[in-house]
């Protein structure tokens, strides 16, 4: 299986680290990178507050707000592509 098909695998909700491990091939890796990003504590298990909501959405979900947020367009302008894990304008 391919890591980009293995990470098809973590879409849904509270996967996050295991989808970035998936895609990254190490959950050290990942664990640091979000530690960087702010969204783990330094122990590498407690969620930060901004980390548990982000946690809390979808692959897609987190797709279409980095899209809305980089534009400053709604989220609903978007359409999610799971294969590429992008939003589109609609």
């Amino acid at each position: 299986m391919t890591a980009a098909a293995h990470t098809q695998e973590f879409m849904g909700r509270f996967e996050m680290l295991e989808r970035l491990s998936a895609q990254l091939g190490s959950r050290p890796d990942a664990v640091g990178l979000l530690q960087k990003r702010g969204h783990l504590e330094a122990d590498g298990v407690t969620w930060t507050e901004a980390g548990a909501l982000r946690n809390e959405m979808t692959a897609a979900e987190r797709a279409l707000g980095r899209a809305a947020a980089k534009s400053g367009k709604s989220h609903l302008a978007y359409s999610y592509d799971a294969r590429s894990n992008t939003a589109r304008l609609k």
